[in-house]
Parts: C-alpha cells; sequence; structure tokens
C-alpha cells in the first residue's frame, strides 16, 4: 500500500483528504505545521508527499528546499494564491506537479498515480544510455556525472532521459509539453525553461560550458554529447 504525507494547515482539507485517499487504498499521515518535516520523512517513509505552500512559521518553498536535501520523494505542491511564478519557483525547487486550490479530488487521485506509476514501472525503464561523461540508468533512475552520482527529482530526470533519447535532435518545447507527464505544463509560461535550466545546473553546465543539453534560440533545445552505447 503507497503511503502519502500531506503537509498543509488547513485540518478541514487534510481530513478531507486523509478519508478520500484512505478509500483509494493509500496510508496518509497529516502534518498540519511543518515542524520535524524531515524526522516525520525519514520514518514514514513515503511513496509521495503532497505539500502545501502557504504554512505557518514557514512556507512551503522552504520546506520544499529542506526535502530535497535529503529525500527525492516525488512533491506536489498545493497553492491557493494561483499565480504561475509560484508553479515556476516550485518547479525550481524540485517539484514534481502542481495544483491550485481548490481542486477536485478525483484530479489530484489522477495525478498521483501518473507520478507513482513512472516513479515504479519498469516498463519504461530497460536499458543505460551512456555518453561521454554521463550514465543513465532507467531502471535505477540514477544518473552519473562523470562517474558520481547526482540527485535529480523524478521530473527532472524523466526531461532528462526524455532528451537523451534524442540525441542529436532539435526538440520544441511543444514536444516536450506533449510528452512530459505530471505537471501540467504550459507552453507560453516558462515551467519548461525552468525545468531544463535547473537539469543543466545539476549538469554542471553554464552558459560558457556546455556539454550536454544546448539552447536552440526560437527552437528549443538539443542533446549534444556522443552516445557511447545503444542498449546495455
Amino acid at each position: 500500500m503507497n503511503k502519502i504525507l500531506i503537509i498543509d494547515d488547513d485540518t478541514k482539507l487534510t481530513s478531507l483528504l486523509e478519508e478520500f485517499l484512505s478509500s483509494h487504498k493509500f496510508t496518509t499521515k497529516i502534518i498540519n505545521a511543518p515542524i520535524n518535516v524531515i524526522d516525520t520523512i525519514n520514518k514514514f517513509k513515503p511513496d509521495l508527499i503532497i505539500l502545501d505552500i502557504t504554512l505557518p512559521e514557514i512556507d512551503g518553498f522552504q520546506v520544499l528546499r529542506q526535502i530535497r536535501e535529503e529525500h527525492e520523494t516525488p512533491v506536489i505542491m498545493l497553492t491557493a494564491r494561483g499565480e504561475i511564478s509560484d508553479r515556476v519557483v516550485g518547479l525550481d525547487l524540485g517539484a514534481d506537479d502542481y495544483m491550485p486550490k481548490p481542486f477536485e479530488p478525483r484530479e489530484l487521485l489522477a495525478r498521483i498515480h501518473s507520478i507513482l506509476r513512472r516513479v515504479k514501472e519498469p516498463a519504461s525503464m530497460v536499458d543505460i544510455l551512456e555518453f561521454d561523461g554521463l550514465m543513465i540508468d532507467k531502471m535505477k533512475q540514477e544518473v552519473y556525472l562523470d562517474k558520481k552520482l547526482i540527485h535529480l527529482s523524478t521530473t527532472e530526470f524523466e526531461a532528462l532521459v526524455l532528451i537523451a533519447d534524442h540525441a542529436g535532435e532539435s526538440l520544441d518545447r511543444e514536444f516536450l509539453v506533449e510528452n512530459l507527464r505530471g505537471i501540467q505544463w504550459q507552453s507560453f509560461d516558462r515551467s519548461i525553461d525552468v525545468l531544463v535550466s535547473r537539469l543543466r545546473n545539476k549538469l554542471g553546465e553554464t552558459p560558457e560550458n556546455t556539454r550536454f543539453i544546448k539552447t536552440v534560440h526560437g527552437v528549443g533545445y538539443i542533446f549534444i554529447a556522443t552516445r557511447l552505447n545503444h542498449n546495455k
């Protein structure tokens, strides 16, 4: 049974979510105040975290930053403010999805299932992609940069695999929007660019030093590293 940690100070909402998710065979745990979040994660070991942006004492962005320092657990962020900038900031910090309040519980459930499928389904994780200086293990969802393990969020990993699978091809933003599941991407906002920027940063890239993902101005991106193997 999958476990979901809900971090939200709205006790009415968390009670409803707990009841709804329990009825769909999830084990849930509620945190109404963001105190000792990391300790709770270490003990509860959730498969997914639902995190509200507006929290007492510290906001959800700060909590997400703490989580990403130690864990790669998928995170869906909630906000009542409905601002695109919230989604951009959350994505930049490593969120996997985003939902504005109020929301339809069944839509949240669909997104939870979508994220958990791509985290746990081995069907699409069948080989290893190896490039000069970069190794992507799809089965283990691990990425090694110059033989050192780097930590990517679920969405960052999926974006890297998508772009690397099309090495040498110019991929436009619409293609990325259509093929990245999870976050409800919009081609007209900066979500995709923020995601790729964060990914490039984790790959050690700067505007002056591009080893893997190059910007194709007016189009999108292209993976430029040399493939060392085709299947493994």
